[in-house]
């Protein structure tokens, strides 16, 4: 623990899903490390419990509170009544500035200490955020400071959520050729489909699917593409020429495309570990992938005028310096433009330069690893940070006296 126990014990995550699974997904994880190896004691505050039941399959949906891992859930619905200091943990967490309950707030300020107040932010590599990371922001009206904490890629950031048995854990499952088997034939995969290059997909709906699906199924060599349900549902069923369900399978040409049931995060983290190439999309998923040492291709989030897309260029600077067919390809996935093409991708030609470059892109992947890993994880550099705020706060309060 970076915090002692005169300093914090305890922390609320308050979190409203947006991107259906992206959002939960990171507050569970951090809520889950926080807890288990950190023991301080922790609130999840999550306002939609049937997207969070798609990635943990515990979580029972009708429940105002319920334990579990440790953590103690709380269904976040117009909890807008009076909170009283009691109900107020010692380090409080908004992610992505998700607007806490007003009395919550009132609360805090009535605390004596009061709690650390953090704004976990959206994930990026723009420069920018270097600058912008732990800037302190007072409240109008209540003697209040909240920080902005920024996950990064550098060591000047917040750093990636990892937690400490996730790379031993990695190497494991990688090693053990009956292990990955196992986990494989649970969902009906055949050793035909094992032999073959195996694909994870998981995108928005807009990603052009058909498009690779049709390069796919003129590859020289077995391609199978595992698919969670409801992902990419239009193509997946054009492709499938019948419902995407759960076991429901294909093979035409060269593609076999088999759709998988949703599952637990743990199981979903064995999924990217066993393929060779990994589509991910939003934020969850993709510091994930980053984690398996695999190539991936990321699919950002969409936002306004086209910004991902300067997200994306910015991720793309950092990861993949001089791997032209990666950049095009994943320029190419998310609708950007590619510098000095202006026609229509020819998805057959970039899957094939793609694949080429495939054993470089595993090299690159497993360099970058241990790059980030050397800026720390998260949640150890979250509390490190929480135990500064908590010292100053000291030193204000010997200083007034």
């Amino acid at each position: 623990m970076f915090l002692n126990q005169n300093q914090a014990t305890s922390l609320a995550i308050f979190c409203k899903v947006v991107d259906n699974f992206g959002d939960i997904g990171i507050c569970w994880r951090f809520a889950r490390q926080i807890q288990q190896e950190h023991g301080i004691a922790v609130t999840l505050w999550v306002d939609d419990l049937r997207s969070f039941q798609r990635i943990c399959p515990g979580v029972e949906t009708d429940a105002e509170v319920q334990q579990l891992a440790g953590v103690t859930v709380r269904h976040w619905r117009n909890q807008e009544g009076v909170f009283s200091p009691d109900d107020v943990a010692d380090i409080v967490m908004e992610f992505f500035g998700c607007d806490i309950p007003p009395g919550y707030i009132a609360a805090m300020a009535e605390c004596n200490p009061r709690p650390v107040w953090l704004n976990l932010e959206g994930l990026t590599a723009e420069e920018w955020v270097e600058g912008c990371h732990t800037l302190p922001s007072r409240h109008p009206r209540m003697p209040l400071t909240k920080y902005f904490f920024f996950p990064g890629f550098t060591g000047k950031t917040g750093g990636l959520l990892c937690e400490s048995s996730l790379e031993e854990q990695r190497r494991q499952f990688q090693s053990d050729q009956a292990a990955m088997t196992a986990f494989l034939v649970q969902f009906g995969m055949t050793p035909a489909e094992m032999a073959s290059l195996k694909v994870s997909l998981f995108c928005y709906p807009h990603a052009p699917v058909s498009a690779l699906f049709d390069a796919w199924q003129s590859s020289d060599a077995a391609i199978t593409c595992l698919v969670p349900e409801g992902v990419a549902t239009e193509a997946v069923q054009a492709f499938l020429d019948g419902e995407a369900k759960p076991g429901a399978v294909r093979t035409c040409s060269a593609l076999t495309v088999r759709v998988l049931p949703f599952v637990a995060q743990p199981d979903y983290d064995r999924l990217l570990w066993a393929c060779d190439l990994n589509f991910v999309r939003g934020e969850d998923s993709f510091v994930r992938a980053q984690w398996a040492g695999k190539p991936f291709i990321w699919h950002i989030y969409p936002q306004d005028k086209n910004l991902h897309h300067v997200k994306l260029r910015a991720f793309l600077q950092r990861y993949s310096v001089d791997m032209e067919s990666l950049n095009v390809f994943s320029l190419g996935w998310n609708d950007a433009k590619v510098d000095g093409v202006e026609e229509q991708v020819d998805w057959s030609a970039l899957w094939l330069s793609f694949q080429a470059d495939m054993p470089e892109i595993a090299c690159r992947s497993i360099d970058w690893q241990r790059q980030i890993l050397e800026n720390g994880d998260l949640a150890s550099n979250f509390l490190r940070f929480a135990g500064r705020v908590v010292s100053d706060f000291g030193k204000q309060s010997i200083m007034r006296g």
